[in-house]
């Protein structure tokens, strides 16, 4: 059976060089980073060394930079401690941030009594920056506003220089995951004032189980997991030096081949977008997705113009087929709730209609392109 995977969103495909680097650390440089012998150095040098290579294509220094198991776990560390330790007494965020940020606010409202504000946003999942500059000068509470670069659902992006701005004019704290932006999109942190930043390796082609988030140097923030005192003390456990070589080499080859894989993906989706609005001509697409010059190259999300008890079996039928996508977030797998995402922005009749993610990379081909669609239009004709 032919497999085509358009899910890269959710994970993705682990670059070869990646795996390579990877095995031969686990081979040869297996000393604990810790300890003060040869075996120790070599595997501390690996990991200080990494980091340094973050922290230049990023414009800060390496002491800002920590390795986490994930962009969950640096969206947990900031939100937690930014209240438990900055004094925070009050969160600015939207609802249609990923779970990792809305379940952990949820916990921080439930737990330590803090407010919570939901900026208001279009029909496109963007967010009423006028709603957001109100939010922030209606309030002398400590303030922490919480919104991502890229939505992992539609793809809309964060004008991130714009909100930063704002909350470094206003003296409100500034976390924002970039999941899905970190290595598919260049960010300076020295010409966007951002506090805290969460990343993810296995959204660019490196491995899962690692991650990083920067912490603006003085921050103040402190570790929510103890122990031994790695990655000076904001994280405790040893470090997993496979996977913290396996995010250097898959972030250096992303940031290689940004500008080529940008134009060839780019290409790739708007070729989709128009061999789907030929066979579908009812098709529409959530958020801003269709449009190349405002939304992510990586994402498409595809309102597909059937019954609404078809939703269930597009999908099944998409699998059958050898075809990788997704209805939402793939941390939402399971729930028979729907997005979450596309709850806030669509109306019922449309958000009853089978929607799906297409997520791509490099990887991807206009033949795996004509096979999707060739299985779309036997699905619809049956």
């Amino acid at each position: 059976m032919k497999k085509v995977y358009f899910d890269s969103a959710a994970t993705s495909k682990i670059r070869e060089d990646v795996i390579v680097k990877m095995t031969d650390v686990m081979t040869e440089v297996y000393g604990n980073p810790s300890s003060s012998h040869s075996f120790g150095r070599a595997s501390k040098t690996i990991v200080e060394t990494a980091r340094k290579t973050i922290a230049k294509e990023l414009n800060v220094t390496a002491a800002e930079i920590f390795f986490t198991s994930g962009g969950t776990e640096a969206d947990n560390l900031v939100l937690l401690s930014a209240v438990r330790d900055l004094g925070v007494t009050r969160i600015i965020t939207s609802k249609i941030e990923h779970h990792a940020v809305l379940h952990t606010v949820d916990f921080l409202k439930k737990n330590y009594k803090i407010e919570v504000n939901y900026v208001p946003l279009d029909v496109k999942g963007n967010i009423n920056f006028e709603a957001l500059q109100t939010l922030l000068s209606q309030s002398e509470e400590k303030t922490l506003v919480s919104l991502m670069h890229v939505n992992n659902e539609i793809g809309t992006v964060l004008d991130l220089k714009r909100v930063a701005q704002l909350c470094q004019s206003k003296n409100v704290l500034f976390h924002c995951d970039t999941v899905q932006s970190v290595g598919h999109y260049t960010i300076d942190l020295q010409d966007i004032p951002v506090d805290f930043i969460a990343c993810s390796a296995h959204k660019f082609h490196g491995p899962k189980g690692v991650g990083f988030a920067f912490v603006r140097k003085h921050s103040g923030i402190h570790a929510t997991i103890h122990g031994g005192e790695q990655e000076r003390g904001l994280r405790a456990g040893t470090e997993s030096i496979h996977n913290i070589v396996g995010l250097e080499t898959a972030f250096k080859l992303a940031y290689k081949n940004l500008e080529s894989d940008r134009e060839y993906i780019t290409a790739l989706k708007a070729y989709f977008i128009s061999e789907l609005n030929k066979a579908f001509p009812e098709v529409t697409f959530n958020g801003d997705s269709s449009n190349l010059e405002q939304s992510a190259y990586t994402i498409l999300n595809v309102c597909f113009p059937f019954e609404a008890h078809k939703t269930q079996l597009l999908l099944f039928q998409l699998d059958l087929k050898g075809i990788a996508c997704s209805r939402g977030s793939a941390c939402q797998s399971g729930s028979q709730k729907g997005s979450h995402v596309l709850a806030e922005i669509l109306n019922e009749d449309d958000f009853n209609k089978p929607s799906i993610r297409f997520s791509f990379s490099h990887y991807n081909t206009k033949e795996e392109v004509d096979y999707v669609v060739n299985v779309l239009k036997e699905f619809a004709n049956k």
